[in-house]
């Protein structure tokens, strides 16, 4: 039987967080999981289960939907809002079947769940199936960024369906850790043109080059980081733009619709357009990517 009580096992194969409040389920799962090969990890709550987490990232995890305290929904919009740990499987188990529950599950970043009383060879086969997944999408994530090179991928929407860690850490530093809004506008433009850039903190360029598809309604960008423009080619900072005109382009660079704006700044959507209009005339550019990506350099001075 299992040792809950050393919860960090040491053997080096595909690691399993449990997490349950019912010691009777948590001691047999964890003795179908040792059965199976699995190193074995115990939580009896969601607190427990981030302390297991801070030391050990496992390769999937089953989740106890409902628990004292922070449930396991709770914990695991948690997870998937911690980069490091976004990329775990989690299993639900639950006694809810209503569909509300199923899908609160599903929404919270769960990919699958199993009702209680637990079929285990049912748990064992959905689990392994969702542990091979991630791990070959891990894999393909880390090599696709040997090169240096980030990858993004659009849905039919223009919304990022999946961006590599190396994409993820080029957005980053040119968008800042809250700019995720900014950045997806900016990756939006990628559609009205074959390639984009924005101004990096360092005066380096981000540049998006537009692949085409890559799937069924789904389109792929490459990422790379480019120097510094020098000489003629570099935009000029001192651009005459009025106050009204500067807390539009901020806004702008932050990801907002013109009807955000609008609302934002008390103003007619018509007016966003006109100052917009002047905005795109002083800098020289024809399009909201365009002066999206020199906004940043520009706020700065």
């Amino acid at each position: 039987m299992t040792d809950l009580s050393n919860p960090f096992p040491s053997v080096q194969r595909h690691a399993i967080l449990v997490v349950d409040d019912a010691l009777d389920t948590l001691r047999m799962l964890c003795d179908a999981l040792t059965a199976e090969g699995y190193a074995v990890l115990a939580a009896r709550d969601a607190q427990e289960a981030l302390e297991r987490l801070e030391i050990v990232i496992p390769d999937g995890i089953l989740l106890d939907a409902v628990m004292p305290g922070m449930d396991g929904f709770e914990l695991c919009n948690t997870l998937k809002a911690t980069p490091h740990w976004a990329h775990i499987p989690v299993v639900f188990m639950t006694g809810l079947s209503d569909t509300e529950q199923i899908l609160k599950g599903f929404t919270c970043g769960g990919v699958d769940y199993v009702v209680k009383p637990l079929r285990l060879p049912e748990v064992m086969v959905r689990l392994a199936t969702h542990v091979r997944n991630a791990q070959a999408t891990r894999l393909a994530r880390e090599a696709v960024d040997v090169a240096g090179l980030g990858t993004v991928v659009l849905d039919n929407r223009g919304r990022v369906a999946w961006r590599s860690p190396q994409a993820m850490r080029c957005l980053e530093a040119a968008f800042g850790p809250d700019g995720a809004q900014a950045s997806q506008a900016w990756l939006q433009s990628a559609h009205e043109r074959a390639e984009i850039e924005a101004v990096m903190p360092d005066h380096s360029r981000l540049v998006a080059r537009h692949l085409g598809q890559s799937g069924i309604s789904e389109s792929m960008l490459l990422l790379h980081i480019a120097p510094a423009q020098t000489g003629a080619t570099a935009r000029h900072p001192d651009v005459p733009l009025t106050p009204r005109e500067t807390e539009v382009l901020s806004w702008l660079a932050k990801g907002k619709t013109n009807r955000d704006i609008a609302d934002i700044l008390g103003m007619s959507h018509r007016t966003v357009n006109k100052h917009l209009e002047h905005i795109f005339r002083k800098l020289g550019v024809e399009t909201r990517s365009a002066a999206t990506a020199i906004a940043g350099q520009l706020l700065r001075t």
